[in-house]
């Protein structure tokens, strides 16, 4: 009998994956494709749907099919992932009438957050995706009038491939007040505040079978025609998917463009600061969160600081990452006495503050690059252990840390967050990423897999990073200061986003 496969496809911010298993769990290949992401005006974040996300689909798709020559009747099912909340809306034909809006990092639905809080009690951020669909209606009227579907960014692709409109119930969740965790369905009674029911995509959990390949589709992606499609779910979720997440105690910590993180609870849980939700099968339940950069600032500080390193790359000689992280390595714990804010983008956990703003605090004529870039690492590291600590107050706490993501494969920053935060972290062997755990889920779909603690059966072996407790004594004082930092200047970061 011929083997059977798994196609896994992950829409990032900056990038897409894709990766080919076998249904043992052997990747068979795997590629990446870079992308832009739009930033129109302050506070915005923006993808094309159909320039960014269907092309990179397309080009993964073609690349994987011809670099393993497996045939396409071969491929048992398709799974998808993407950024969470990415909302976009498309009209009768199913055309995208305006460039999806991001998650959290998109801070310009500070007004309707607001406006839903006060009409429905709920207590929102700038990750709620409600409120960017009331931005839309409210701003944008002309195409809110051609508008018949609001979608998530898997939603669309499945949309694409099979015609059919659907969204997971974990990435329905971050509609809240608008998703009924309870009923698990669009609420009639907040409707009113955000979109009519008819609009929404069908609920479905996350390995179901969406729809299948239509010729149309067929055609365009050389998938055969009739593969089942699962209904995918944010790349956070199948992240942690592929990390080994597999129940409550389990924490997945995911280092990308931003931090998310997924901690597996016995029960639903409504903490103050997080979001409590259900996750990826019946039965099971996640408290969430996470910080607004993370990548990003790395991407930042290399794009704008780092020439030598890549010029470095240019030439041939090693990654610009891997550059920056010795040149980390060389400064200290502790940076100097330089101490970071990382809210570039405003910040998620637990402040829930898009109008927070970053700073490096402490400069002097001494300071180096070194120091600088070594800052914005332990920043990151700040911020997990604030969250830690704020979901430990909300009485929510992991046995088990599974960190993945681009971030791990820089050992230095992983150091520096065990020290910090004072985590012992699991690094998988494998890291693969979200489009393993994409591939996993639709192998659940046509019932390959009976449940997500059958991953074990795919994900073996890990690294772990240790904390050091003298290194983290040395980080006592920074972290103070980074604390008081924001209860300190938190006015004036609002007066300074409102000059912006």
């Amino acid at each position: 009998m011929s083997a059977r496969f798994l196609l896994g496809i992950d829409i990032g911010t900056y990038s897409s994956k894709a990766s080919l298993v076998r249904e043992d769990g052997l990747v068979v290949a795997s590629d990446s494709v870079e992308h832009s992401l739009s930033l129109p005006h302050p506070g915005w974040a923006e993808h094309d749907p159909d320039a960014v996300w269907w092309k990179d689909f397309l080009h993964l798709c073609s690349t994987l099919l011809a670099a393993t020559r497996v045939p396409s009747a071969s491929i048992a099912a398709v799974g998808i992932s993407t950024i969470s909340p990415a909302v976009v809306i498309v009209d009768a034909a199913g055309k995208a009438l305006r460039p999806a809006i991001l998650y959290g990092i998109d801070t310009r639905a500070t007004a309707e957050i607001a406006e839903l809080e006060r009409a429905t009690g709920a207590t929102l951020s700038s990750q709620s995706a409600a409120p960017k669909v009331l931005w839309i209606r409210r701003n944008e009227p002309a195409l809110w009038s051609k508008t018949r579907s609001v979608l998530n960014g898997s939603g669309y692709l499945n949309l694409r491939l099979t015609g059919e409109r659907t969204i997971d119930v974990y990435d329905a969740s971050i509609f809240a007040p608008f998703f009924d965790t309870e009923k698990l369905a669009w609420s009639e009674r907040i409707a009113p505040f955000v979109a009519p029911v008819e609009m929404m995509p069908r609920i479905t959990w996350a390995s179901e079978i969406a729809g299948r390949i239509t010729a149309s589709a067929a055609r365009e992606t050389g998938l055969a025609e009739g593969t089942p499609v699962i209904t995918g779910t944010a790349d956070a979720a199948a992240e942690a998917v592929s990390a080994g997440f597999a129940g409550p105690g389990d924490m997945m910590l995911m280092y990308g463009s931003s931090t998310f993180f997924i901690l597996g609870t016995a029960a639903l849980a409504a903490p103050r600061r997080f979001w409590g939700s259900r996750f990826l099968e019946r039965g099971s339940f996640v408290v969430a969160g996470g910080t607004a950069t993370a990548g990003s600032l790395t991407r930042w500080f290399r794009d704008s600081f780092a020439p030598e390193e890549r010029a470095a790359e240019a030439r041939g000689e090693g990654n610009a990452y891997a550059g920056l992280a010795s040149l980390a390595a060389s400064s200290p714990a502790g940076a100097r006495g330089l101490v970071a804010l990382p809210y570039f983008s405003g910040e998620r956990t637990p402040l829930s503050d898009p109008d927070a703003r970053g700073m490096l605090f402490g400069l002097t004529l001494g300071h180096s690059r070194a120091d600088v870039y070594r800052a914005l690492l332990e920043s990151v590291g700040y911020a997990i252990r604030h969250n830690v600590e704020s979901l430990a107050a909300d009485g929510c706490v992991a046995r088990r840390i599974l960190a993945v993501g681009g971030g791990t494969e820089n050992p230095v920053w992983m150091q520096i967050v065990s020290d910090i935060a004072g985590l012992e972290q699991e690094i998988p062997a494998v890291l693969t990423g979200a489009s393993y755990g994409d591939a996993f889920l639709a192998a659940m779909g046509v019932g390959m897999f009976s449940s997500l603690h059958d991953i074990s059966r795919w994900v073996t072996g890990t690294r772990h990073v240790a904390p050091r407790a003298d290194e983290r004594l040395r980080y006592e004082a920074s972290y103070r200061i980074y604390r008081e930092l924001y209860e300190r200047n938190a006015d004036l970061m609002h007066e300074i986003a409102r000059l912006s």
